[in-house]
């Protein structure tokens, strides 16, 4: 049987509602990095009212997450934010940039949902930046490093005109973003014909710039969420070099086919190591979290060997 472009870790589920040692009702869309050789996960959690707040759980392997006793980053109560955070926030990516870390989360209020950013240097002091976009906007990650002098980001807008894009943007100071176009759209009757969206920070390459984005298909029993991969030019990511055709992880395992919301995985974190492994981590049912491992070059062959247009 030829090895899966995602090799799942035999102990799934690494992280559920179990190990947080506050009530919560759920565990997933986690974005994950490495910092001072260790792991750091901030997770989402639905609470018993429904709404989101974001933990953190750390671990020495990758795999084994240990979380902290309280909430990372939950809804601003005051100040310009706490408008339009009112209803929860969610799937937040982290985006290493220079000697700090960018936070870009979902904040939902009555106005619909936008762009959060928000800056850290250790994962216990937070600074919130800016709202990066109006209502409604989802689902957006920063490149990890300036592009010809200016923060790049992938963003999704919420909407079905022009359906469920990928858009690219581009600012010089974090806050102002412009400069966007589509570049990546759902193609129908493939297995992400009904949205797409950007996941975890892109990772560099030699070959260009890896973008492991999810992808949704809608049955008659409900949508199904799966993982692809894209690659962009390195000093134009506008310019996607290449989609892989087919997707490299779907709902398999009970807990991804079972849950909260069935049928789905979803990745807001990637983990690029130095020997050229990345370990993937992915909400699994929006109810627990998953992780497991891949290569670059598996990723770039699975793009390149069978790819499809962009738009």
């Amino acid at each position: 049987m030829p090895t899966p472009v995602i090799e799942r870790y035999a102990g799934n589920p690494i992280l559920t509602r179990d190990d947080v040692p506050y009530p919560v009702a759920t565990v997933h869309n986690a974005g994950v990095v490495k910092h001072n050789g260790q792991y750091i996960m901030l997770f989402r959690s639905h609470l018993d009212s429904g709404r989101s707040i974001i933990g953190r759980a750390d671990s020495k392997d990758g795999f084994q997450f240990t979380v902290q006793p309280e909430p990372f980053l939950t809804p601003a109560k005051e100040g310009a934010f706490a408008e339009y955070e009112a209803f929860g926030v969610e799937d937040l990516r982290i985006c290493p940039v220079e000697d700090y870390y960018l936070l870009c989360y979902s904040a939902y209020s009555r106005h619909g949902v936008r762009i959060g950013l928000a800056r850290t240097y250790d994962f216990e002091n937070v600074e919130r930046i800016a709202f990066i976009s109006q209502a409604d906007m989802r689902n957006a990650v920063i490149f990890p490093e300036k592009i010809d002098g200016r923060y790049v980001r992938l963003d999704r807008p919420h909407s079905e005109i022009s359906p469920w894009s990928i858009w690219i943007s581009y600012s010089p100071d974090l806050i102002h973003w412009g400069d966007s176009r589509r570049i990546i759209q759902a193609q129908q009757y493939h297995w992400d014909e009904m949205k797409i969206g950007p996941g975890a920070a892109p990772i560099k390459t030699p070959q260009g710039w890896l973008n492991i984005y999810h992808g949704v298909f809608p049955t008659m029993a409900g949508a199904v969420y799966r993982l692809g991969v894209a690659l962009h030019d390195l000093h134009d990511p506008a310019r996607v070099i290449a989609v892989g055709d087919r997707w490299i992880l779907q709902p398999q395992d009970p807990w991804e086919i079972s849950g909260y919301v069935p049928n789905v995985v979803f990745s807001c974190g990637a983990v690029p190591e130095d020997n050229g492994e990345i370990k993937l981590y992915w909400g699994a049912a929006d109810s627990v979290m998953c992780a497991g491992t891949t290569t670059v070059e598996r990723l770039l062959q699975h793009c390149l060997e069978s790819s499809r247009p962009a738009l």
